[in-house]
């Protein structure tokens, strides 16, 4: 099963990638932690990304492009994964559809958890990673309904879309997303 997961900042992706991922036995490609480990080690990527990440903008999509084409053609891909944090625009799911077609793996599901907004800001600014802030949660959550509107509107085209309400406990949230499938 090849599942992407979506949603706003503190909807619950990485925590649901990886309860899917025990459950389905799956490996979770998270961008974001992709992206931290690689401003983290400095790499090329890194480097270019890191201007993004810490202002909370979007990466450009060549960049994000480059990222996801690296890292979905590792061994570990090939039967399934949940992809968390990509795509993150409709031109970007496009870009991801015409990989995968090229992979030979196509998407099963796009995933979108949804939360309110004054969830998404309470849950963000109780995690401790470095790029939750007030000032970078607010420009995400801008970013979010700026984007995710059209990217849902393209996997709902496509039958691709499963709408899931993630305000409910964290196991109850993945019980009624494994009785989707």
């Amino acid at each position: 099963m090849r599942l992407v997961m979506l949603g706003g900042p503190g909807s619950g992706k990485s925590t649901q990638s990886n309860n899917l991922s025990q459950q389905l036995n799956l490996p979770v490609i998270s961008m974001g932690g992709i992206l931290r480990e690689a401003i983290a080690s400095a790499t090329p990527l890194g480097v270019k990304a890191k201007p993004y990440v810490e202002k909370g903008d979007l990466l450009p999509d060549p960049i994000m492009i480059e990222f996801i084409q690296q890292r979905l053609v590792q061994e570990d891909g090939g039967q399934g994964w949940i992809l968390e944090g990509y795509p993150r625009t409709a031109f970007q799911a496009e870009e991801l559809d015409f990989l995968l077609e090229d992979l030979g793996q196509p998407l099963d599901w796009a995933l979108y958890l949804k939360i309110d907004e004054a969830t998404m800001v309470e849950r963000s600014l109780n995690r401790s990673l470095f790029d939750d802030h007030p000032e970078i949660v607010s420009t995400r959550i801008g970013r979010f309904h700026e984007y995710t509107i059209p990217l849902l509107e393209y996997y709902d085209a496509k039958k691709k879309l499963l709408t899931v309400n993630a305000h409910p406990e964290v196991d109850q949230v993945t019980k009624v997303i494994l009785a989707q499938f």
